[in-house]
């Protein structure tokens, strides 16, 4: 008998674990189910599809069900499968933003800067990414209503992680499919903002928290990982973690020592924190779902381009 692993948050709405790196809950995919097939939010990258197609098959489904796939955003950690996914099924839509789309299609810059990041790693990590067709994108503003698998979904454009960002209001359930915008939260409760270089913007991202809040939502859902119950107190702790964090950075390029120093500084302040809350067992996933190091590079490039504005504003 096949176990199954589709865990339920609605009737007809559920997500499953993609066991990235094989640790358990650093990647949630969200399924929708409706009488026309499936729609996935974060389908996850090329290197779980082992584990997507299990969850499918758990469910009584595969590849060739699905109809739908929103992106939150395009980073590959959500979004590096839906190009295989496409070719194998080429019924399937593709929800994105309309900066993120383009880079789909043609998703030369995307590795590039992905690869700057990750290097040698890419392939472990990530898997293979496979263009996606022009014709199969669905581009999004912000502001849309669409209908997928039965549901009726609100989209938001919520900037801040990612310029190329937007969330999802399920109207029946009132539950919010958020990405990255509310931070990794695991199964512990303790919240990390991931700030990965190049489109950190912690003005935009209050800005996305607050458009996110009055949506009135029941619950979040967060990539990583899973659902979050009291959508108040979540935006709390995680706009005061936000802030932390980006002081901590703030701090580090002003001490007098090369940026390998810096980033070590803010690492080691991040990582007493996550001490505090987290077994040591578990602190390998939290990185596993946004690396520290990249915390700080994306950081360290928004207050500096931050001084770089103030510099060259005219004197009054």
């Amino acid at each position: 008998m096949t176990t199954k692993l589709v865990q339920t948050l609605a009737p007809d709405l559920g997500y499953f674990d993609l066991n990235f790196l094989q640790f358990p809950g650093v990647i949630a995919t969200a399924v929708l189910r409706g009488a026309d097939g499936i729609a996935l939010i974060d389908p996850g990258p090329s290197s779980t599809l082992a584990s997507l197609r299990a969850a499918l098959a758990s469910a009584g489904a595969g590849i060739g069900d699905i109809r739908s796939i929103l992106l939150t955003h395009i980073h590959l950690d959500h979004g590096g499968a839906t190009g295989t996914l496409v070719r194998e099924n080429p019924a399937i839509e593709v929800y994105v933003h309309e900066r993120g789309a383009p880079h789909l299609s043609s998703p030369e810059r995307l590795l590039s800067s992905a690869s700057r990041l990750y290097g040698a790693d890419m392939d472990r990590l990530w898997g293979r990414f496979e263009p996606v067709p022009s014709g199969s994108l669905r581009p999004l503003a912000g502001g849309e209503t669409i209908r997928v698998s039965g549901r009726t979904l609100e989209v938001a454009y919520t900037p801040g992680h990612a310029s190329h960002h937007v969330s999802y209001l399920d109207r029946e359930t009132r539950i919010a499919f958020v990405g990255d915008t509310a931070g990794i939260r695991r199964r512990d409760g303790f919240l990390v903002p991931p700030t990965p270089p190049p489109d950190i913007e912690l003005a935009t991202w209050r800005e996305s928290v607050a458009r996110l809040r009055g949506w009135r939502p029941s619950a979040l859902f967060v990539t990583h990982y899973g659902p979050s119950e009291a959508p108040d107190a979540h935006f709390d702790e995680f706009l005061f973690r936000l802030d932390q964090a980006a002081d901590w950075a703030r701090q580090s390029l002003a001490r007098d020592e090369p940026d390998e120093a810096r980033s070590k500084w803010f690492e080691d302040r991040m990582r007493a924190e996550l001490r505090r809350a987290v077994p040591d067992a578990d602190m390998a996933s939290y990185e596993a779902a946004g690396r520290l190091d990249l915390s700080w590079l994306g950081l360290a490039r928004y207050w500096r381009k931050a001084a770089e504005r103030a510099a060259s504003a005219p004197s009054a």
